[in-house]
């Protein structure tokens, strides 16, 4: 209020306040001139009009388009997926080349039906069109789930490690990497009558399981505590409750936690967790090296493995067995 009394003398102060105001605000308005509308007439459409074979007595191609993808999917509510993919194969063919969106949606709704029908080979196939990060990381979840239909666990988790490298704000995302991680941990644990050098192996294929888990659910809470929104909150104290329970069952030393802490939150700069910078890196970063690269080779240097009384496990091999687990890499 002093500097509008005293008048407007000091420019500086006013621009770090943010009262300034724009030469567009004082300008004349332009005159707007209404024109009215064009009357018409509401087309009435009776339920489930697409499923009529008169439906498609039309020359105009986008009703053809809508009713094959009104017929996919009804179908794919019903649950009659061979179904669902005739129609949305139908449409794919009156879809226009620069309507990107509902060509996605259309790809996207046939790799699903694949998915269901076991055909696995076109399913991932269809999941290959990615144009954008929107549309990487929706195929990417797509992927997630055709792997995990088919029980392909490395694969899947190289999805998740993708998901993360693109969209590395999203705590949801580690989360479910941790919970794969976990799963494996506990999927070892049932196999113990092997010999001592698989048992060795177990041992070293549970170190990695435990770091990773561990690495991911301290980033993953790190993001959750920064969360202010009220309809994540009670979703969000649910998962923070299981990662304290994951980890008190891992029972990590405290100077392991603290050196990956440190590691994994490296990337949350209070900046770039708005919401402008959620898009994630180029298409062209998105891959395995880079999350191994980013996260996973700063843990190994950081010489936390050392403390865990497997000194005969170098940085090569932990790496290699990293490796095994992901088979598949993404194409960009």
């Amino acid at each position: 209020l002093s500097l509008w009394k005293g008048g407007v003398k000091d420019n500086d102060k006013m621009e770090i306040l943010g009262s300034t105001f724009d030469d567009s605000v004082f300008s004349e308005v332009r005159d707007r001139v209404c024109v009215s509308l064009s009357s018409y007439s509401a087309k009435l459409c009776e339920p489930e009009w697409f499923c009529d074979s008169a439906a498609l007595d039309t020359e105009d191609s986008l009703e053809t388009q809508k009713v094959y993808k009104f017929r996919g999917d009804l179908a794919v509510r019903q649950g009659n997926y061979q179904k669902a993919l005739e129609a949305y194969s139908s449409c794919l063919q009156w879809i226009a080349d620069n309507n990107l969106t509902i060509r996605r949606d259309v790809v996207e709704g046939m790799a699903r039906c694949c998915t269901r029908l076991g055909q696995r080979d076109r399913a991932l196939e269809l999941s290959k069109d990615a144009s954008n990060t929107c549309h990487l990381t929706s195929l990417l979840l797509l992927k997630v789930s055709i792997y995990e239909q088919f029980g392909a666990v490395g694969s899947k988790m190289s999805s998740l490690q993708q998901l993360c490298s693109l969209l590395p704000f999203n705590p949801w995302h580690w989360f479910s990497l941790g919970q794969m991680c976990l799963q494996l941990l506990d999927r070892n644990r049932t196999t113990g009558s092997q010999e001592d050098r698989e048992g060795h192996q177990e041992e070293t294929a549970e170190l990695k399981y435990s770091h990773c888990l561990a690495a991911s659910y301290r980033l993953l809470l790190r993001i959750l505590r920064q969360q202010q929104s009220s309809f994540v909150l009670q979703r969000s104290e649910r998962v923070l409750q299981m990662t304290e329970e994951a980890l008190q069952q891992l029972n990590p030393r405290q100077e392991t936690l603290q050196a990956l802490t440190e590691v994994m939150s490296e990337d949350l700069i209070p900046e770039k967790m708005r919401e402008d910078y959620q898009d994630g890196e180029s298409l062209t970063s998105v891959s395995l090296h880079s999350f191994r690269q980013r996260w996973w080779n700063k843990i190994l240097l950081t010489g936390v493995l050392q403390s865990t009384q497997i000194i005969m496990v170098s940085t090569t091999l932990l790496t290699e067995l990293w490796m095994e687990i992901i088979q598949h890499v993404l194409t960009l």
